[in-house]
């Protein structure tokens, strides 16, 4: 098993796109040749388009991109974008009048931070989609949609941390496989090989981090039911396996735990937390040791997202708590 750039999954296109100064962007997987996809959405509060056509009953059996956005359900007209040059460039389906491309997506909650009065639009996902298409270096951190992520938001933005976007990918003989993950999350990250605190609701003053899970559990009887203050880790994972739609959603679904071996808590009422699954089906593989590599990739690029975070927006990340001792 060795680590590989997940832009050397052939077959897919990565692109991000943002606007620092409103803390605010959009990530794109694209595939001109279509990718089989499944998804599955375990958070309470989702924000998403075009699941229903990933749903194993229905007709569709191939998209030709994913997106994640920030700008809440503002963020969804990023999608039309993706769709736009999609179209522009003559990739998806034939319905002989033009191209017509299936794209999924879901956004996070990033309207706290940075201007609540920008969002990702048409513009930003058509960007996205066409540095995907120029193979514009696909960074990690403050990009695309991570660019306004935060976690830890338990006592609200100042005791949250900066997240991001991480991705993480492998090779296992002919397989390849990886994520990419926008980390927004209302729990901590956690280090699951250690049992640290990465990033997550941390006290300034002290500098020590308080353990969310821990104060959940002190305030259980409080009846504090209104945390809504800006989440949801959204995610792709993209691979060259054998799938049908059926197992590409089960694959999205089993990869949940690299979410819940990293974040604590994981999939609250107040998180939209939704992965998505792309393979161009060539490889076939054991459909056990892939399910246990989706979850592994997903688990190191929420890892990478907070481990590549740079502080911003008054949001302190990882690096320089780590500076700070």
């Amino acid at each position: 098993m060795n680590e590989i750039p997940i832009t050397s999954i052939d077959g897919f296109a990565f692109g991000h796109a943002d606007n620092k100064e409103a803390a605010t962007g959009c990530t794109v997987v694209v595939c001109v040749d279509g990718a089989k996809a499944g998804v599955a959405v375990r958070g309470g509060s989702p924000g998403t388009r075009e699941t229903d056509a990933l749903n194993p009953e229905n007709l569709v059996e191939q998209v030709h991109g994913i997106f994640l956005a920030g700008g809440s359900a503002f963020g969804l007209e990023a999608g039309s974008g993706v769709m736009n040059e999609l179209e522009r460039r003559r990739v998806g389906f034939d319905v002989q009048v033009t191209r017509v491309p299936i794209v999924p997506g879901a956004i996070l909650f990033d309207l706290m931070v940075g201007d609540e009065k920008v969002r990702p639009d048409r513009e930003m996902g058509q960007l996205a989609t066409r540095n995907a298409f120029l193979n514009v270096p696909f960074l990690k951190g403050n990009v695309g949609a991570g660019t306004g992520a935060s976690v830890g938001k338990l006592l609200g933005a100042s005791y949250a941390m900066k997240g991001g976007v991480g991705h993480y990918a492998i090779e296992v003989g002919e397989l390849k496989i990886g994520a990419v993950v926008a980390v927004n999350s209302f729990g901590d990250v956690v280090d699951p090989t250690t049992g640290n605190f990465l990033a997550g609701a941390y006290d300034r003053k002290q500098r020590c981090f308080l353990d969310s899970k821990q104060v959940l559990l002190d305030q259980m009887n409080t009846a504090k039911t209104n945390r809504f203050s800006g989440n949801t880790t959204i995610g792709v994972i993209t691979c060259n396996a054998a799938l049908s739609k059926p197992e590409a959603n089960k694959l999205a679904s089993i990869a949940h735990d690299g979410l819940a071996r990293t974040i604590s808590p994981a999939h609250t009422f107040v998180d939209g937390d939704t992965l998505f699954a792309m393979t161009t089906n060539q490889v076939k593989v054991d459909l056990n040791g892939l399910s246990y590599l989706a979850a592994l990739v997903v688990e190191q690029a929420v890892i990478q997202a907070v481990l590549s975070a740079k502080s911003a927006y008054q949001l302190p990340a990882y690096s320089t708590i780590i500076k700070e001792g």
